[in-house]
């Protein structure tokens, strides 16, 4: 099962999409800044991150920057995802590193269909582990 760093300073975020990529087949990590991030890409290097641009301290930009520019993270697939449509932002994140950028407001397919173009399809039987794993009743109405 192919795992997924997730970084994003919006708690909400982190939470939605963390649960959507589980229930696509992936296992994911999270980290709410890019310092955080950083330190468990290194230390536990992901099979692809996504990024939020715009974070305090660290920005995704930087973190881009400081992943390629380290040899064991170098080769992680990055997605950035920006508030920004302009094409300024959207270049300076590929020009930081980004393999693809996804704005804001993403719509969950377009994410999904850039990890897989990014990783390859994931299998059925992940997907069904993952949707195991990730149902939790008591969140349930």
């Amino acid at each position: 099962m192919a795992r997924i760093l997730l970084v994003d300073d919006y708690p909400d975020g982190l939470e939605v999409w963390s649960l959507y990529l589980r229930m696509c087949g992936f296992e994911v990590s999270t980290a709410a800044d890019g310092a955080t991030a950083l330190a468990s890409a290194t230390a536990q290097p992901p099979d692809l991150a996504i990024l939020d641009l715009e974070m305090p301290g660290v920005s995704g930009y930087e973190l881009a920057r400081r992943l390629r520019a380290d040899p064991s993270t170098r080769h992680i697939p990055l997605i950035a995802v920006s508030g920004h449509s302009q094409a300024a932002p959207i270049q300076e994140a590929l020009d930081a590193g980004c393999d693809r950028v996804l704005t804001k407001p993403c719509d969950p397919e377009s994410l999904r269909l850039e990890v897989q173009r990014l990783l390859g399809p994931v299998s059925a039987a992940d997907v069904s582990s993952a949707a195991v794993d990730g149902y939790d009743a008591s969140q349930q109405p």
